[in-house]
């Protein structure tokens, strides 16, 4: 079966939100992916970390079936991001990333299975897009404030995917309407557009037309960081493992949703970091509930 790469952002955040202030908490978009996707299969991740951090990269993923050997261990300060959640999503404070100066992506040459360009600065996003451009499927995210003013990178890394995943202000930022999502994939010549609209769930726009998929209401939110990192780990990695074949999108997009589900449940990667696949399954049959629900109500 095709491997599974994630090439993305590691990152010490300072949050504020219902749960008060934390400072240099561990996340980034490698990260939550990682951890969402290994609880349905084996990952890589192809990302940078300051020296001084790196013990905590090995010791979150312990025991997980996340393999670290492109890892990069540099002399740079870890990625550093604030942001303070209000209504539901994070509010960007501002960000560090001059370890993207002495870091760039070196996935494995020739890689032909699934990866996944999670956020991250978007010249280091074209270039690992560029580098796997032999993919089968090739995946990306990015934060709208890495889209503001569409700089040609983000453009380069939107051209080369296959999927992108993208909530309604970054669709916004890359040019494009939620109201005309499917226009947007068209034009972009995406096989798939993912639009996460947080406690609306999400749609996966694709040539056959639209999928919804409800979020898990009665569930608590704490922390919503890393919440679409998650969805498109836990959906590349089921759709992946059953086969990625068109019938499958359903049950791959209930994973992400479920995974996604568990990580707003806690602070930063704390929920997703303790969740085992059992957890995941009971969560899968939840969404699941929702989502026949949902239908019955439209029928």
């Amino acid at each position: 079966m095709a491997g599974l790469l994630v090439c993305g952002s590691i990152a010490l955040d300072d949050l504020e939100g219902p749960f008060g202030r934390v400072e240099d908490e561990l996340g980034g978009s490698a990260i939550y992916f990682a951890l969402a996707a290994s609880l349905i299969r084996p990952v890589s991740v192809c990302a940078p970390v300051g020296r001084s951090d790196a013990q905590r990269i090995h010791e979150v993923t312990a025991g997980r079936s996340i393999d670290l050997a492109l890892l990069g261990v540099v002399d740079a300060p870890t990625y550093h991001w604030s942001a303070r959640q209000q209504r539901g999503s994070n509010l960007d404070l501002g960000s560090r990333d001059s370890i993207y100066d002495v870091w760039e992506p070196q996935p494995p040459a020739g890689f032909e299975g699934w990866a996944f360009v999670g956020s991250m600065r978007p010249d280091r996003q074209a270039l690992a897009a560029a580098r796997l451009e032999e993919a089968a499927l090739l995946a990306g995210d990015s934060m709208r404030s890495y889209l503001r003013g569409r700089p040609p990178a983000a453009s380069q890394l939107l051209e080369a995917c296959d999927w992108f995943f993208a909530n309604e202000e970054e669709l916004a930022a890359l040019g494009g309407d939620v109201r005309r999502a499917a226009d947007f994939r068209s034009a972009s010549e995406l096989s798939g557009l993912v639009v996460k609209a947080g406690a609306r769930g999400c749609t996966a726009w694709t040539p056959t037309g639209a999928l919804h998929v409800p979020a898990l209401t009665e569930r608590p939110v704490l922390d919503v960081t890393g919440a679409g990192d998650a969805l498109a780990g836990g959906f590349l990695a089921r759709w992946l493992e059953t086969g990625g074949q068109p019938e499958g999108l359903a049950d791959a997009l209930v994973y992400g949703v479920a995974c996604a589900s568990i990580a707003i449940s806690d602070i930063g990667v704390r929920g997703l970091g303790q969740a085992t696949a059992d957890q995941l399954e009971e969560r899968v049959e939840e969404v699941w509930a929702c989502l026949n629900g949902e239908s019955a109500r439209r029928s």
